[in-house]
């Protein structure tokens, strides 16, 4: 179904992405990367023409805007949630978005990739697209929909409210966080600089869908440090780190991967490596929905590495554990007003609710570990993090219906409490 939000939605998404955002887990930086101030700044200037009060780029690089309210009566201050930055696991560097108007149902090709293809055999849900607008990039980088999508959502439904001052809502408050992809976005300091009773970010898939649960996340490091001789007086002697590196990876169990798992199994995941016979850097992914799911990952890493470390005396093995985010639902559950609006106003729009887990996290379980309850609503990314990545302007759409709805049922009623 078409909307009035389509070309604002289409157009606002095709600047976002082509702006390079990308954020970089080795930076210890604020932001990790200065290019995603790039987008922070543009959508600073979009916020001040069109009407938005108290813009500001606090100390975290975190956009920070008003919609101000319609009506005098006191309501619970909502806020709405996006993040500027792309996944580094990608190239995000050169995006050329692709619009495939009027979906026609069938394979989609990529201009820049020959051998890649968007299948809807390989897709199902992309097969019930069949006349929507489909946003790709060209092969050679991943869109950044995720959360650039989001962002668009965020920014028509506030300007649809500034112009629109005849419906109710209370004080709605806008952020666009960094680093959401390595974690560091939303800082202890964000709720505190946000000022509202609950939030919602925009950073999921299809429509309808909204999820109070996350996983609970650890990142693991571990340095192999071997002895460095000419291999031509190797003989006990050398120690090759690679070698040993290469060890704890096999000992990892092999039905917990993200590739052997679904639902609600965790996994570990080695998400990059890099040295040489001398020392090796190794960088871990812990993920489960329970904490001592969690707890007993890292534990196995641990163990691992002690294990190979015996068979080696003379190298140096190290595994640290370093906190991420947590799982939304330890605090939701104990709230969950901002769960109930999100599936009212998803029904006003004509959806069903669809409540499941996120396999994986968003700035909102950050933030509601820090004391704002956030739950996570769909703006229509898929196949996220890689070349296949698409959106429908359409399912799009339907999030900022859904935004809106929000904001006018929490201004007519304190559907929170």
């Amino acid at each position: 179904m078409r909307t009035q939000f389509d070309a604002e939605l289409q157009d606002r998404l095709l600047r976002y992405v082509v702006i390079d955002s990308q954020s970089d887990d080795a930076s210890q930086t604020v932001p990790s990367t200065r290019c995603q101030l790039d987008m922070s700044r543009l959508l600073m200037t979009e916020l001040i023409e069109m009407g938005a009060q108290d813009v500001s780029l606090n100390e975290d690089s975190v956009v920070l805007a008003t919609i101000p309210a319609t009506i005098e009566n006191s309501t619970p201050v909502m806020a709405w949630l996006a993040h500027v930055d792309t996944a580094p696991q990608f190239n995000a560097t050169g995006v050329k978005p692709v619009v495939h108007n009027v979906y026609n149902g069938g394979d989609i090709s990529f201009s820049e990739a020959p051998t890649l293809v968007l299948s809807p055999h390989n897709f199902p849900y992309l097969a019930e697209k069949v006349g929507e607008d489909i946003i790709t990039a060209s092969g050679t980088t991943l869109l950044g929909a995720d959360d650039k999508a989001g962002v668009a959502v965020v920014m028509t439904a506030a300007r649809h409210l500034l112009k629109n001052k005849n419906l109710p809502y209370g004080n709605i408050r806008i952020a666009f966080v960094p680093d959401e992809e390595i974690g560091r976005g939303v800082t202890p300091k964000l709720p505190a600089d946000l000022q509202s009773d609950f939030a919602f970010t925009f950073d999921g898939s299809k429509p309808g869908e909204i999820e109070y649960e996350s996983f609970s996340a650890d990142l693991g490091r571990i340095t192999v440090t071997g002895v460095s001789i000419h291999p031509g007086w190797g003989k006990d002697k050398l120690v090759n780190a690679l070698s040993l590196a290469a060890k704890i990876t096999l000992m990892l169990p092999a039905n917990m991967t993200p590739e052997t798992t679904e639902g609600r199994q965790g996994f570990i995941h080695l998400i990059a490596q890099s040295g040489d016979a001398a020392e090796v850097e190794m960088q871990f992914i812990l993920r489960d929905f329970e904490l001592d799911g969690l707890l007993a990952k890292g534990a196995l890493l641990r163990n691992i590495c002690s294990a190979v470390a015996a068979t080696e005396p003379l190298a140096r093995i190290t595994c640290e554990i370093s906190h991420q985010y947590r799982n939304m639902r330890y605090w939701l559950e104990r709230d969950m007003g901002p769960v109930e609006l999100a599936k009212a106003a998803v029904r006003d729009v004509g959806l069903e609710p669809i409540m499941g887990e996120i396999r994986g996290g968003t700035d909102g379980s950050r933030l509601t570990e820090f004391g704002t309850p956030c739950p996570n609503i769909f703006c229509g990314m898929q196949n996220v993090h890689g070349p296949l990545e698409w959106v429908s302007v359409q399912d799009m759409a339907k999030a900022t219906q859904v935004a809106l709805h929000l904001a006018t049922r929490a201004g007519y009623s304190d559907e929170k409490s």
